[in-house]
Order: structure tokens, then sequence, then C-alpha cells
């Protein structure tokens, strides 16, 4: 039933010929097969089955646009050729944690073609000496295994995850440089600004000689005040002596 209800959630909204994706971990296989899953799944491109108890894959549906196998964690030991048949096109293969233990199992992997990353982490084989050159040297068709190429670089996490990033890479790429038209128009607004800034610091430069003109000009009209208002004051003082001075004479002359 656990099985059933997972497919049914994976299936609500899709019929099984429109589902590319299906994720079934963790759900029981009866006799190497889990019910529901049939070739039915036409367009499928990921599967996984981790953890399903899956002992043989001679049950396995055709899938031939099945780039990823998710296969971990089950009792699988032998039966591999099966792949080459019924996933002619995968990419990805992950195998780890299953019964794996020599090299005969492997080979049987060689009729993959695409085949590009294998997973056997936590197999018995990885226990044999020499087990990456060997498999390396096995399967000449992949770059990486248990996510390592053979200079110890490690895989990027998905091909599809790069090939989105490149689109979206290219997208913003568009978008920053625009149709042709206003590319050219954009340069001619940017060369015409240039020309205008050129303008204005000659403006600027010959505003702020100007300027200091009026600044000596301005100090020395102010120079002149202060020396007009001292002798404006001056004449005052004078003035005001004057008036001090005639009461006093005009005061003598009555005296004399």
């Amino acid at each position: 039933m656990e099985m059933k209800k997972r497919i049914t959630l994976e299936l609500r909204n899709r019929a099984p010929e429109k589902v590319t994706e299906l994720v079934l971990d963790n759900c029981r296989s009866s006799n190497g097969e889990i019910e529901g899953l049939n070739e039915s799944f036409k367009e499928l491109e990921f599967l996984s089955m981790a953890n399903v108890e899956l002992t043989s894959l001679a049950r396995l549906p055709t899938l031939s646009k099945l780039r990823k196998l998710e296969l971990s964690d089950n009792i699988i030991s032998g039966g591999l050729e099966v792949l080459a048949e019924k996933c002619p096109n995968l990419t990805y293969l992950n195998l780890s944690g299953n019964k794996i233990k020599d090299l005969s199992t492997v080979e049987a992997l060689q009729n993959l073609k695409n085949l590009k990353s294998l997973d056997l982490f936590n197999c018995e084989i990885t226990n044999l000496e020499d087990y990456r050159e060997s498999v390396f040297e096995l399967l000449h068709q992949i770059t990486y295994l248990d996510g390592f190429d053979q200079e110890d670089n490690e895989a990027p996490d998905s091909e599809e995850e790069e090939d989105e990033e490149g689109d979206e890479d290219d997208d913003e790429d568009e978008d920053e440089a625009g149709p042709p038209g206003e590319f050219e128009e954009d340069d001619d607004e940017d060369d015409g600004g240039s020309d205008l800034g050129e303008g204005e610091e000659e403006e600027e430069e010959v505003g702020l000689s100007y300027l200091m003109k009026e600044e000596i000009q301005d100090e020395e009209d102010d120079d002149d005040y202060v020396e007009e208002k001292g002798d404006e004051e001056e004449a005052e003082g004078v003035q005001g002596e004057k008036r001090k001075r005639d009461p006093e004479d005009e005061g003598e002359e009555e005296d004399d």
C-alpha cells in the first residue's frame, strides 16, 4: 500500500506517458518488481528506486529515454547486462550500497555506451586493489567513478543543473547586450555624453577662473569699501569735533 500511495502522489495530475521524473525511494518491491512501474512511462528520464529491496533488474521495464537511474542501498549482486537493453541511453548509474563484489559484474556495463558517471560507493568491489584504475580501464566510456574522474576532479552535482545555469547565463548576456539597434543608440548617447562632459569641464574651468577674478575684484571692492568707510568715519569724527568746538567757540565769543 505504501508503494501504491507513493506512485499515486507522483501521478495525481499527470498521465504516466507525460512523467519525466519518478522517485520511488523506500517503497517495497515484490519479486524484483514495483507494481505500477511499467513501460507506459516512456518519457521517463530520471528514476530513483533507493532502498526498495531490489535483488535483480530482470523485471525492470524498458525505459528508452531514461538518463539517470538511482539504485542505491538495494541487494543487487549481478545481472547488470539488462540495463543496456532496457535503458540504453543511461548517462548516470548509482549502484552504491549494493552487493557488487568483482569486476566481472561491472564488465556487463560496457554496452552502456553513453554512461558517463558510475557510483559503486559502499560496495565490496571498492576494497579491491587498484579498484579505480581497473574500473576506468574496463569502462572506457565513463568519466566519473564514485564522484571523481581519473585526476581526482570532483564531478558536478548535476549535468542538468549545469545546462540550466548555462542557459540562464546566455539569457543574462542577451538581456545585457540587448537588440543591436538599442546598443548602437546607447553608444551614441555615451559618445554624446562624453563630448558634453568635456565641454562642461572646459566651462567649469573658465567659470572657476572667472569666479576667482570676481572674488579678487570683490576683495578689492571690500578694501575700497573699508577705506571709504574709514574716510567717512574720519570725516564724521572731524565734523563731530567741529560740532563740539563750535559751541565752545560760540561761548568764548559771547564771553568776549
